[in-house]
């Protein structure tokens, strides 16, 4: 997961120099030279959240140093509600044409931003009330989701490659919410998976 984060994240954050009045890098973005702070913020937040939620998913750090897991989980936390809530700013603030977001994406967007917090929040009253389970479904949930320009990511570099020509309109729409489509049904089998297990174990240990 950690690989999977890191081209976004690494381009994201070399979007930053031109955010603070530098030179542009990459091509530049003319709504985040226009409003700089909500795409600064969202750059930041979802870098965080992404890089080190996924050092949060290893076995061996929560059975291991469960006092790091719980001090970088308070950091995850509140980076994901920062990525989610800046996304949420960007777009009702941010003018984009209608080859960039369509009704679709921007309701999409909208509704996403929100379950990504209202999920964050789950997740720490999960693990208050001791309920591991639901706590790291949760996580995993608005993971999911926070990992959105991933999975956007690689199913633009496939269709550019097939098609020679970038997705604009209705189509790169339905491509965005397809890629957090994937991601939550990657989610829910994991759950799912993770519980089956559990119950497994559960029944074989009532039979000794």
């Amino acid at each position: 997961m950690f690989l999977y984060s890191f081209i976004p994240a690494v381009v994201g954050l070399v979007r930053l120099p031109e955010l603070l009045g530098a030179p542009a890098i990459i091509p530049p973005n003319p709504r985040a030279v226009i409003d700089p702070l909500p795409i600064t913020l969202h750059i930041l937040g979802s870098s965080v959240f992404c890089l080190v939620g996924a050092v949060q998913f290893l076995a061996s750090l929560r059975r291991y140093r469960p006092a790091l897991h719980r001090t970088l989980g308070r950091i995850v936390a509140a980076a994901g509600c920062v990525s989610a809530l800046t996304g949420l700013w960007m777009t009702v603030a941010y003018a984009f044409p209608d080859a960039l977001q369509g009704p679709l994406l921007y309701v999409a967007r909208v509704t996403l931003s929100l379950s990504m917090v209202a999920l964050i929040a789950w997740a720490v009253v999960a693990i208050r009330s001791r309920d591991v389970a639901a706590h790291r479904a949760a996580m995993l949930r608005a993971y999911a989701l926070g990992q959105g320009a991933s999975t956007q990511t690689a199913l633009f570099l496939v269709t550019m490659g097939l098609f020679d020509t970038e997705p604009l309109g209705f189509s790169r729409d339905v491509l965005m919410v397809g890629a957090w489509a994937i991601n939550l049904a990657i989610a829910e089998f994991l759950i799912r998976r993770a519980f089956a297990t559990r119950t497994s174990r559960a029944v074989i240990s009532s039979r000794l």
